[in-house]
């Protein structure tokens, strides 16, 4: 028995000395610490965020470059020997042998008879954008899907297709910049209140119950009245309102960390109250508010579609999926423009719901790999 003992206490005590290397943890070539690298598998064990992330990003990226999918311009022209790129730059009619100096129609059979008499002409997989006017319907707007318009037009003869691109980027879009601004604001904000506290934090309370009461809808319809919305307009009037959906998740997380001893800590060895804020105590709180932001995003993409619907959104003409909605809903009889836009903002939307589930259980500190 003392044998053995020793023997163990000796085996042990080598170990020590001698412990066995550890593993590189790496995502992509990048070196991450252990507490991520499970974060990471919990978000991978969840198949359907897993592959709602990499659904959402395949259709995010293809239609970034809307312009060379869906355009009423050639991507390229070659004519009399010299190389053109319409879809980038704009060529005067005299370029190709017509007789104005404003810009060609490509689509126009003379600009197309100047041009293949002398070389040739590579449109887009969609040769429409979003506010081409299809002139060669067999029938009224709005038409049925077609060989020509794969989803059909809408009620002022636009290719859906072209305007569904163009109108997912915009909101996608949207929703991001509303999303990162907000939190930005909404975290320093929440931050300041929690680690002050007291009066800063009492006064700060006040202050956000008496702005989210102020009614956003009847703002909007004031304003509209008075300026064009834009994109940049909406964006900055959602943002003076969309800034507190984090303040009370962050002011909590700073609330309960304020008085840890690594703050104390911190506190005495002199570092200053920005330094323990960010440095020490928003790490802890980025835990909860990382959960939050596909959410957010959703609600971003909603809030938008929300007053395109209403007409309060962007301007008349612009690609938008509420816009869509809104012509199905005033033309009955041509069902596909509601099936395109509600199954477009469905799919979208929970493709984001499913990621944000997925990042929420990643981040779950009960979540363990089996």
């Amino acid at each position: 028995m003392a044998e053995a003992a020793t023997r163990d206490v000796i085996q042990d005590a080598e170990a020590l000395a001698h412990p066995p290397p550890l593993s590189e943890d790496r995502f992509f070539g990048i070196r991450i610490s252990r507490l991520n690298r499970r974060r990471l598998q919990n978000f991978q064990r969840n198949r359907r965020g897993f592959w709602s992330l990499w659904i959402f990003l395949t259709i995010f990226v293809c239609t970034l470059p809307a312009e060379f999918i869906a355009n009423d311009k050639p991507l390229v022209v070659w004519f009399d020997g010299g190389l053109y790129v319409p879809v980038l730059n704009a060529y005067p009619e005299t370029v190709f042998g017509g007789d104005f100096e404003t810009e060609a129609d490509y689509r126009d059979p003379f600009v197309k008879e100047l041009i293949e008499a002398k070389g040739w002409m590579a449109w887009p997989l969609i040769p429409f954008s979003y506010d081409t006017i299809n002139y060669n319907l067999d029938r009224p707007a709005p038409a049925p899907p077609s060989a020509m318009n794969w989803l059909g037009t809408d009620d002022q003869a636009r290719d859906v297709a072209a305007r569904l691109i163009y109108g997912f980027r915009i909101s996608v879009l949207f929703g991001l910049v509303l999303t990162l601004i907000s939190s930005v604001i909404g975290i320093a904000a929440g931050a300041v209140q929690g680690y002050f506290g007291g009066w800063v934090d009492l006064i700060f309370q006040r202050f956000i119950e008496i702005w989210s009461g102020l009614p956003i809808l009847y703002l909007l319809i004031i304003l509209a009245s008075v300026v064009e919305p834009n994109f940049w307009w909406l964006l900055g009037l959602m943002l003076l309102f969309s800034w507190m959906g984090l303040v009370g998740v962050v002011r909590a997380e700073f609330l309960r960390a304020r008085n840890f001893d690594f703050v104390r800590a911190a506190r005495a060895l002199g570092v200053d109250n920005v330094g323990i804020m960010f440095r020490h105590i928003l790490p802890n709180a980025m835990v909860a508010t990382l959960t939050f932001l596909p959410f957010i995003l959703t609600g971003s993409v909603t809030i938008l579609t929300s007053l395109d619907f209403l007409g309060f959104g962007l301007p008349p003409g612009s690609p938008s999926l509420g816009e869509l909605l809104n012509q199905g809903k005033n033309n009955l009889q041509a069902p596909w423009l509601a099936f395109t836009g509600f199954f477009t903002l469905a799919i979208m939307l929970s493709l984001l719901v499913f990621i944000g589930e997925a990042v929420r259980d990643a981040f779950d500190p009960r979540k363990t790999i089996g």
